[in-house]
């Protein structure tokens, strides 16, 4: 059966979304398995589809590349938005998406063909104790914590922002993800495995990033990460509360905003093609 899919990424977090508001795909798991190689097929981070909701709008799905479900990626849902948007399932300048982690409000930016170009994300509070990551660290909060991974001592900050993450303030340009990332994703200090954001402070409110995601490795981008790296920052005095941090990403830049009652994220989200495969 071919099925019309649309390639779309968040400053560089791509993933292959298909419309699945009138008819669903079977096993997206095994499909987003296929369809991520970047040799053999489409290729991308994984795969998302857009499904309708009784609660919201819309309802977004996420399954990572080796065919794992995601509960919530802040670039995904931007691109969700858009897509819901430019197809006609939403009208006007604001939408909601349901998503393993709750329901999640979307601002929209328009460029000059009046298409979303972008969109301000309400990404709802961060979670702090350990046990809410989840993790074995005991603590209403884990902040520059020891701890040993990799032959290594690291001081990790854990963040929830509806998935887990682990956040080290450690000079990303230098370090070989592809060894360390997966020893991190792996630890028995985090029984549902863990991504991990690898920072560098800039200046205050200014972050340089690399991502390490559990089910993907090293992607370009991660918005749920950039937010909890804007959060880890605020709680180790890097960054201010209430105030816009500039996190600055493989593919491009976010912009997070850390409050007392909530995390909001902004970035675009870019239609790259669209192609039909048999799936």
């Amino acid at each position: 059966m071919l099925r019309k899919f649309y390639k779309m990424h968040g400053i560089g977090n791509d993933y292959i979304y298909f419309d699945c508001m009138n008819e669903d795909v079977p096993d997206p798991g095994a499909l987003a398995k296929r369809l991520s190689d970047r040799h053999f097929s489409i290729g991308g981070d994984g795969v998302i589809l857009l499904r309708p909701s009784a609660k919201a709008d819309c309802r977004m799905s996420m399954f990572n590349a080796d065919g794992s479900e995601g509960r919530m990626c802040g670039n995904g849902i931007r691109c969700v938005g858009k897509l819901a948007r430019d197809l006609g399932y939403v009208r006007g300048k604001s939408c909601t998406v349901e998503t393993l982690s709750g329901i999640k409000k979307l601002d929209f930016l328009f460029g000059a063909d009046g298409k979303v170009s972008s969109a301000t994300v309400d990404m709802g509070p961060a979670a702090l104790r350990g046990r809410d990551i989840p993790s074995t660290l005991e603590g209403e909060r884990i902040v520059n914590s020891p701890v040993s991974i990799a032959g290594r001592e690291w001081g990790v900050t854990l963040v929830s922002m509806g998935n887990p993450h682990c956040v080290v303030f450690a000079g990303p340009e230098t370090l070989d993800l592809e060894k360390i990332g997966p020893q991190f994703e792996n630890s028995p200090l985090f029984p549902e495995r863990i991504n991990t954001e690898f920072v560098r402070v800039l200046r205050k409110n200014e972050l340089k990033m690399r991502v390490w995601e559990r089910g993907s490795g090293e992607t370009w981008a991660c918005g749920t990460g950039a937010c909890a790296a804007a959060v880890a920052a605020v709680l180790n005095g890097f960054a201010d509360m209430d105030a816009p941090v500039t996190v600055h990403l493989r593919g491009g830049d976010l912009t997070v905003t850390y409050t007392r009652d909530t995390v909001y994220m902004e970035g675009g989200a870019t239609l790259v093609f669209t192609g039909e495969i048999e799936i």
